[in-house]
C-alpha cells in the first residue's frame, strides 16, 4: 500500500483546512486508515482513524469536536477536514493504515500501523 498526503499548508488560526490522503497498492479495507501528527522533538500523536472492521470513525481528545475524517471509496482515498484550527495544530501531518485488524484499544498506537505516507506540514499562525 503506498499513500500519499497532501493539503497541507499556512493558515490562520481560526481557518479551515482539508487534507487528503491517496491510496494505491492493495486494499486497506480490513484493517484501519487513520491521521497521526508530529511536531519535532515529540512523538506521533493520534489524530482519528476509521476503522474498517467496525465502520466506526475514532478521534483523539485533540481533534474531536474540530476534525472529521472521511473516506471516498470510489477515489481511494481519505480526508481529515479540520477547522478552527489553532497554533498547537502546527505539526506534521501523516496518514497512516494497516491492512489487518486492529484491536480498538490500538488504534490510537502508531506502531501498529505498517503503511505510512510522506506527510504533509501544516502551519497556523496566532
Amino acid at each position: 500500500v503506498q499513500l500519499q498526503a497532501s493539503g497541507g499548508g499556512l493558515v490562520q488560526a481560526g481557518d479551515s483546512l482539508r487534507l487528503s490522503c491517496a491510496a494505491s497498492g492493495r486494499s486497506v479495507s480490513v484493517g484501519a486508515m487513520g491521521w497521526f501528527r508530529q511536531v519535532p522533538g515529540k512523538e506521533r500523536e493520534f489524530v482519528a482513524v476509521f476503522n474498517w472492521s467496525g465502520g466506526r470513525t475514532y478521534y483523539s481528545d485533540i481533534s474531536k469536536g474540530r476534525f472529521t475524517i472521511s473516506k471516498d471509496n470510489a477515489k481511494n482515498a481519505m480526508y481529515l477536514q479540520m477547522i478552527s484550527l489553532i497554533p498547537e495544530d502546527t505539526a506534521v501531518y501523516y496518514c497512516a493504515a494497516n491492512r489487518n485488524r486492529i484491536a480498538v484499544g490500538s488504534l490510537g498506537d502508531s506502531r501498529v500501523y505498517g503503511y505510512w505516507g510522506q506527510g504533509t506540514e501544516v502551519t497556523v499562525s496566532s
